[in-house]
């Protein structure tokens, strides 16, 4: 726990830590009455190390930025309360308001300390071999093309290939995935990510800005609350409550003649709670969606997205995860379906191809104790398929064309044909399988659905959020999608400008649509929807660059937590403004009416200026399953 503190508080925190030490000490002695024995009153000390920074940053704002904020009214309540010799109060808002700026310094800090552990993600160092010859340099410095020794322990500098060894790579900081991820000669590897066991070279093909790491780094920088509209808003509220301060601590003075109380409602309507109550739980809220895998760009974008009452998804690497996988496998002419599988994954596991990999691999999924023969002689025939003996038995797979090459009596084969043409019409992918110059059958594959994404289409609708399938596959692909979600609204045959037209009518129509999508032809849409998440393991460059928040992890399950999320928080700001003006007013008739002098006034409302932080901070640690307890 301490190490974790140690770690979101920097040197200046801890410095304003000592000096709060200092001042509080310094004004217990003086409510004890030990002022008396030196020749100034020990306030003074919280004076200099707490009031003068305040005085230095008003005095900052208001000269230079012609800004009038918070710190302008607490400098006039503070000077105001030494003129009339309330030291021991000038003291005491010197200090309180010195604790309440701290407390939000450290709240927005701890939100952010999510993000930041990012940035520490980024390589140092990458070891590039080179004719035989091993050089370290910096990561910045790879080049695409370089080749790359990775050693265990060791992040992995840039993104690219295995080309030689075999390991086992922490991939839990890129995609959330607990376990490590086996890989070899072949395998995909992220920049960031830590090699864990063996040795392996690579071949590096997206590097510095272009790499993972340096693309959530990238995002990682833009998140700022501070460019919440409510922000703003707050600020403006600050500017006018100033004026209203000084018109009103005027008003009574000259009314009642008595200075104590105009300087008591200085003290009293300083709108610190009130500029607290929106950046603080903004800031919290972006720390708790980073715990929970999305990176928040903007402030406001958490305030769009708990408006959304639509959301519109693209289907591939979105719905799906992205990647091919066996769904049915069909045989003919005599053969066994295991027979089929069997010869076509034994001539596939030499396939570079990802509809190849993924027959070799759902065979061993499906038949763990089976093993896949190793075929006597392979060839790969671009845009067609591949070919090879297995067990002396001359095997095809491939695109129906090159089937009709290998077998002239295909077209023979009514019924394998029409079930092949439902697969595709239903969105999968054919591979047919020739025998020894007969069609022994085929495999269809499709896009694996992902985990939960049903669920997560059940949880939208509780919240009264209507999911709509936006998609470029065609109608009956589009409509079998929607079935196994549970989607009921589906555009199908959407090319990048008809989802932007989709969103665009949406918008029109006085639909707040939220839009998540992964690929190129999806950015316009995330661009204009009112709400653009991407996908941030699978997406396009182009898709993140768009969208005002990104799935890191694409974890589409966290979508109703984000979404109940924006609407706390949007909750706790109303319940943050409304305790602000509420503890201000009271103390402002009290102080009107001489019932609340300088001191006591700086108490309570710098109690509420905490009460508000500490409020917001609780986002910090929402969780999905504690919501009605919140």
């Amino acid at each position: 726990m301490r190490l974790e503190i140690a770690q979101w508080i920097d040197a200046e925190a801890r410095r304003t830590i000592v000096f709060l030490i200092i001042s509080g000490v310094a004004l217990a002695a003086s409510m004890l009455g030990l002022g008396e024995k030196f020749l100034l009153d020990p306030a003074w000390i919280a004076i200099v190390l707490c009031g003068v920074p305040i005085l230095k940053e008003a005095a900052i704002g208001l000269f230079t930025r012609f800004d009038i904020k918070a710190d302008v009214l607490v400098s006039m309540a503070l000077i105001a309360s030494v003129v009339i010799g309330e030291i021991f109060a000038a003291g005491e808002i010197a200090w309180i308001m010195t604790i309440g700026s701290l407390l939000e310094e450290l709240t927005v800090e701890k939100a952010r300390a999510g993000i930041a552990e990012l940035v520490h993600l980024s390589p140092e160092t990458a070891r590039v071999v080179k004719d035989a010859n091993e050089t370290v340099i910096a990561a910045d410095d790879v080049q695409a093309g370089d080749i790359l020794r990775v050693l265990p322990g060791e992040k992995i500098p840039a993104d690219g290939v295995v080309l030689e060894g075999a390991t086992a790579v922490d991939e839990s900081v890129m995609t959330g995935e607990s376990m490590p991820v086996d890989k070899t000669a072949g395998s995909l590897v992220l920049s960031g990510t830590i090699n864990r066991f063996g040795a392996f070279l690579m071949r590096a093909d997206k590097v510095g800005s272009e790499s993972s790491v340096k693309r959530l780094i990238a995002l990682v920088e833009r998140a700022d609350a501070g460019h919440a509209k409510i922000v703003r808003l707050a600020d403006r509220w600050a500017t006018w409550i100033v004026v209203g301060a000084l018109a009103s601590a005027a008003a009574t003075w000259f009314v009642t003649g008595e200075v104590v109380r105009a300087v008591t409602i200085l003290v009293v309507f300083c709108p610190c709670a009130l500029v607290l109550a929106t950046p603080t739980a903004v800031m919290a809220a972006i720390g708790n969606a980073t715990r929970h895998g999305f990176l928040v760009r903007a402030g406001d974008a958490l305030e769009r997205l708990s408006e959304v009452r639509r959301a519109a998804f693209d289907k591939t690497g979105t719905l799906t995860l992205g990647k091919p996988v066996v769904n049915t496998v069909e045989s003919a002419c005599g053969f066994e379906r295991k027979d089929v599988f069997l010869l076509a994954a034994s001539v596939e596991s030499l396939s570079e191809h990802p509809l190849g990999k993924a027959i070799a691999e759902g065979f061993r999924r499906q038949y763990e104790s089976e093993r896949i023969k190793s075929p006597s002689s392979f060839q790969m025939i671009p845009g067609k398929g591949v070919q090879g003996v297995v067990n002396g038995r001359k095997v095809a797979v491939g695109t129906l064309s090159f089937a009709s090459e290998k077998s002239s009596a295909i077209k023979d084969q009514d019924e394998l044909l029409a079930k092949a043409k439902e697969q595709t019409q239903a969105g999968s992918t054919v591979s047919f399988v020739v025998v020894d110059g007969v069609l022994a059958g085929f495999i269809a594959l499709e896009d694996e659905m992902r985990p939960f994404a049903k669920t997560v289409i059940s949880k939208l609708r509780a919240l009264d959020v209507v999911p709509v399938l936006l998609t470029g596959d065609h109608q009956a692909a589009a409509n079998h999608a929607a079935h196994l979600t549970g989607i009921e609204e589906v555009v199908s045959d959407c090319l990048p400008q008809a989802k932007l037209e989709y969103i665009q009518s949406q918008r029109r129509s006085s639909q707040k649509v939220l839009m998540v999508g992964d690929g190129v032809n999806d950015a316009p849409a995330l661009k204009s929807a009112y709400v653009g998440i991407a996908m941030g393991g699978v997406g396009s460059g182009i898709a993140l660059e768009a969208a005002d928040i990104v799935a890191v992890s694409d974890k589409i399950e966290e979508l109703p937590h984000l979404i109940r999320l924006s609407r706390k928080m949007m909750r706790v700001i109303a319940i943050n403004l409304t305790l602000a003006m509420t503890i201000n007013f009271i103390a402002i008739i009290l102080a009107m009416g001489g019932w609340m002098g300088p001191v006591v006034g700086a108490l309570v409302h710098n109690a509420g200026s905490v009460l508000v932080i500490m409020h917001s901070a609780l986002l910090l640690r929402f969780e999905k399953d504690n919501e009605a307890n919140f």
